[in-house]
């Protein structure tokens, strides 16, 4: 029997889906160049402003990357009065840890406080500042850490009371007290788990609901708030609290 060559072609994509699937892999490869540069940096001070576009989001592990003036604002309220003595630890926000060293570069701020990233991606480990965390080993964190942090923001990944709920654990460990005056604390997560947050999770230090909101560089369909224990410039208390 002969064979029909015709059944042995292979599919053959429109013009548009070629011209789509290269941009994508344009998009892909420049994307890996800024990243391979920064690590390539790592040793450095990195002079010049860092960006987050050279970390996509994986939705898969929850990443939502805040817009960059939502970071810078979340980034100044850590830096407000802050002195060379200050601890600042910045938990699953990786958004406003950029922000943070940005603003500490530009020379606006002359204090030099100690920054440390606690995140689960491995690629922030280009950062003198990064060390690994998971929230499901939520003390599980260098020994030295513990009970030294004034400053403390944080984005639990996950909407479930679970996940807040070890991401405070992780909060009270780092922080050097637990009380109003001890630790300036911010936590940013969806407008539903408000009364778990400014109830038995942060009420004990005055965290209370705010009227700022937070915005994501590429959107997110969950309302998400920002819940701290001190006004300020950027946000007053909202008047349902």
């Amino acid at each position: 029997m002969p064979i029909d060559d015709s059944d042995d072609e292979m599919p053959q994509l429109s013009g548009d889906a070629l011209s789509a699937l290269k941009e994508f892999y344009g998009e892909r490869d420049a994307r890996q160049k800024q990243f391979e540069a920064l690590k390539s940096q790592a040793e450095d001070d990195f002079d010049g402003k860092l960006s987050m576009d050279a970390f996509t989001e994986d939705w898969n592990v929850s990443q939502f990357w805040y817009s960059d003036e939502t970071a810078t604002v979340l980034a100044r309220q850590l830096l407000d009065g802050a002195t060379d003595e200050t601890r600042i630890a910045v938990v699953s926000a990786p958004s406003a840890f950029i922000q943070l060293k940005n603003l500490l570069a530009s020379g606006e701020y002359k204090c030099r406080p100690q920054v440390k990233l606690l995140e689960i991606d491995e690629r922030f480990g280009v950062f003198k500042e990064f060390v690994h965390y998971d929230f499901e080993k939520a003390i599980q964190l260098p020994a030295e850490l513990k009970g030294s942090f004034d400053r403390i923001i944080v984005d639990p990944p996950f909407l479930s009371d679970d996940c807040q709920t070890k991401a405070t654990l992780t909060v009270r460990w780092l922080a050097k007290g637990w009380t109003f005056d001890a630790v300036r604390i911010i936590a940013c997560t969806g407008e539903r788990m408000e009364s778990i947050i400014t109830g038995k999770l942060y009420g004990k230090v005055g965290v209370k609901t705010t009227d700022y909101d937070i915005k994501h560089a590429k959107g997110l369909s969950n309302e998400f708030r920002t819940y701290a224990n001190f006004e300020c410039d950027a946000w007053k208390w909202a008047k349902s609290s």
